[in-house]
């Protein structure tokens, strides 16, 4: 993934001079460098390679308590930037929020570059997606085929500066495997899911993620439907994190700010089980969502949203903390810029579930005996319905039946229904299978008597 795109610092500096000799109170350069492989695998051949390469900078000024702001991809094409950037901030409103974050100097820079996902070269990214595939054709002889056998390879490098006086860079890299597999037997289809991802190559186990998509589609053959019944349900890692995604909504002080969280108002009480925290830790050594600081230069860390079930804060950045308390709330360093084009907003780095209270996370199997009577769910359908500002939700799912505390027989068409955080203030235990998907990471968990119907 050779490149000729190179961070800038003086281009940077030229940016903010001018910004303020054209009547900037203050400015900031956002500047990004991205490059990334794909290989794509089919029935053992190579069925797609895509490289992808972008390079880019944003200028953010702020003017008279308005802020404005301009990007582009050309170095030479840093005048029209500037004056781009004073001239939107004629036509903004004024904010009395506006500002830029204090200097404050990162801590180390966690483990987050591997010079080997930097620099694979297609070939290996091909070998590695056919061998995932492989794997899950391997598996069994009812694995029929495997659908999108990708495997994703980036690298990051980043640079902020800022009329504060901050002026940090970092790289970072981050590998991806995923599969889907299909399994047949007496007329009927299933279908698994596998992911894996990481900092480094190490990380992640391609046949692994082959394997594992195999075995869920197997799981799933021969469902049928059930009949209804309020039981414990198991959620998958997989689908935890789907859960827990949703979480990460609520938690944003942008999102509290305007009224569309269902935990707006609510620190220190508790709002899910005792036997839950939720944490973001934009600092966790191999993990995809690190770095040293975040997308306004504001150091990341390790921080408790939920401990032990009670709120005790949000996600900021240093807008919603300037607004959130007259300028006493300093960011958590969670600014994230979802393009050039965009204004940081607010985000999680690494948010992921944990054991809390000192219980003992639990292998599967004791989700399961704890559980008695229930489902185990491996797959859900329609999270996106989720209602984030009244935590309403009734999804489709299936999974396997669980009696007398193991695995029965696969459940097909069955739906559960309830309110986000009754369903997570009811969580009775937590596995010890703690996964990332990407940036949310979750473990299996147990969860008492839930309405499920078919």
């Amino acid at each position: 993934m050779a490149t000729d795109t190179q961070l800038d610092a003086e281009l940077a500096r030229r940016l903010i001079d001018m910004a303020l000799s054209g009547g900037a109170e203050s400015a900031e350069v956002h500047m990004s460098s991205k490059r990334g492989l794909t290989a794509e695998s089919r029935a053992g051949e190579l069925e797609s390679m895509k490289t992808a390469r972008d390079w880019g900078y944003a200028l953010r000024v702020i003017k008279g308590r308005r802020a404005g702001l301009s990007y582009s991809t050309s170095r030479e094409d840093f005048s029209r930037v500037v004056s781009s950037a004073l001239n939107a901030a004629d036509f903004t409103g004024e904010d009395p929020f506006l500002r830029l974050p204090d200097n404050l100097p990162a801590g180390a820079c966690p483990e987050i570059f591997d010079p080997v996902v930097a620099g694979i070269s297609s070939g290996d990214a091909y070998a590695l997606a056919r061998e995932m595939e492989a794997a899950a054709l391997g598996a069994d002889k009812r694995i029929k085929r495997a659908r999108s056998a990708t495997a994703s390879f980036h690298c990051r490098e980043v640079l902020i500066m800022n009329t504060n006086g901050f002026s940090g860079s970092y790289r970072s890299t981050s590998a991806a495997a995923q599969i889907m597999a299909v399994a047949e037997e007496g007329g009927e289809s299933q279908m698994g899911w596998d992911f894996m991802g990481g900092a480094f190559l190490p990380d992640i186990s391609f046949g692994g993620v082959g394997r594992g998509a195999a075995g869920k589609a197997l799981k799933l053959l021969g469902s049928r439907r059930i009949t209804p019944m309020k039981a414990p349900v198991v959620l998958d890692s997989a689908v935890a994190a789907e859960f827990l995604d949703v979480f990460a909504s609520m938690l944003s002080a942008e999102s509290v700010q305007k009224g569309k969280s269902l935990l707006g108002g609510r620190l220190g009480q508790q709002v899910i089980s005792k036997n839950l925290s939720i944490i973001d830790d934009g600092m966790l050594p191999h993990a995809m969502g690190s770095a040293p600081f975040d997308d306004e230069g504001v150091p990341t860390s390790g921080k408790t949203l939920i401990e032990a079930g009670v709120l005790k804060g949000y996600m900021h950045n240093t807008y919603t903390a300037a607004k959130g308390d007259y300028g006493t709330r300093a960011s958590t360093g969670n600014a994230v810029k979802p393009s050039l084009a965009a204004f940081p907003s607010v985000g999680p780095l690494n948010f992921y579930l944990s054991a809390a209270g000192g219980g003992q996370p639990l292998k599967t199997e004791g989700l399961f005996a704890l559980a008695g009577r229930g489902l185990y769910i491996l797959e859900a359908m329609g999270m996106h319905t989720i209602n984030a500002v009244t935590g309403e939700f009734s999804i489709g799912v299936s999974g396997l039946l669980i009696e007398q505390g193991r695995p029965s027989h696969p459940v097909k068409e069955a739906v559960i229904s309830g309110n986000l955080l009754d369903f997570f203030g009811n969580v009775e235990a937590v596995g010890e299978d703690l996964r990332f998907y990407g940036s949310t990471g979750s473990p299996s968990i147990l969860i008492g008597p839930t309405d499920i119907s078919a």
